[in-house]
């Protein structure tokens, strides 16, 4: 599988444990915010393509850390567009760690089969917009229906999960949030992630606006806190 870049330890990326994260190039969205835009944009794509890391590095890694480790995060870029992320995955299940997913739900069918083999331990997906702005904000690849399903089957798959958002102010309403709350209603656990401007895919959101500390948790509490069962701001 194609690996763009490897980090070695996080206590942040994986909910309660010590992990690796890998990164995967390539992504069938196009949001504009994206913060990973080296893994998205197909020329920053190409030049860093020399410096991509061996899958087999990658399992020597594991092998010298794995009773450091307790579980890998695979994120991109988006990983299902890699063909090969099943086999890629069972690989790391037999050194006995966690695998957690992200993913911008843009394919169930693949979800459904990762689940089907239990080879997801923890799931996160991107809820990008509402469902009527999802080809503005995420690009024309970007089809609400695969969403959705992906939604569903997060939901009903029992496993650990949550769904997140970054959050824009240009692009994210009130009633927009509304829209995205209502989607999710019911579910286990909603982060608000703040927009960073710094690094964008596209140069125009450097001037895009992020919402204040207060904003968000004011946000979180009296629009998503009333759907889901747990909201937290990151």
């Amino acid at each position: 599988m194609l690996i763009s870049a490897i980090q070695k330890f996080t206590l942040l990326d994986y909910p309660g444990k010590l992990a690796g994260v890998v990164f995967t190039p390539g992504c069938n969205f196009h949001c504009g915010y994206c913060h990973n835009p080296e893994f998205v944009d197909s020329e920053k794509i190409e030049k860093i393509r020399s410096s991509f890391i061996p899958e087999q590095i990658f399992f020597n890694f594991l092998e010298k850390r794995r009773r450091l480790l307790d579980g890998i995060v695979i994120t991109g870029g988006e990983p299902t567009i890699m063909y090969d992320l099943t086999t890629f995955i069972r690989k790391i299940k037999t050194f006995g760690l966690a695998v957690k997913l992200d993913t911008n739900g843009s394919n169930p069918e693949k979800l459904k089969n990762l689940l089907a083999e239990k080879l997801l331990d923890y799931i996160a997906m991107d809820i990008k917009t509402a469902p009527d702005h999802y080809p503005e904000v995420a690009g024309p690849l970007s089809q609400f229906q695969a969403v959705a399903d992906s939604i569903s089957i997060i939901e009903n798959s029992g496993v650990p999960y949550e769904f997140r958002s970054t959050i824009v102010k240009e692009l994210h309403s009130r009633e927009i949030l509304e829209k995205m709350a209502d989607l999710i209603s019911g579910s286990e656990r909603f982060y608000l992630q703040t927009f960073r401007p710094q690094n964008t895919l596209d140069e125009k959101f450097s001037s895009y606006h992020s919402y204040t500390a207060e904003e968000m948790n004011n946000l979180a509490k009296e629009i998503f806190a009333s759907r889901v069962k747990y909201v937290g701001v990151r």
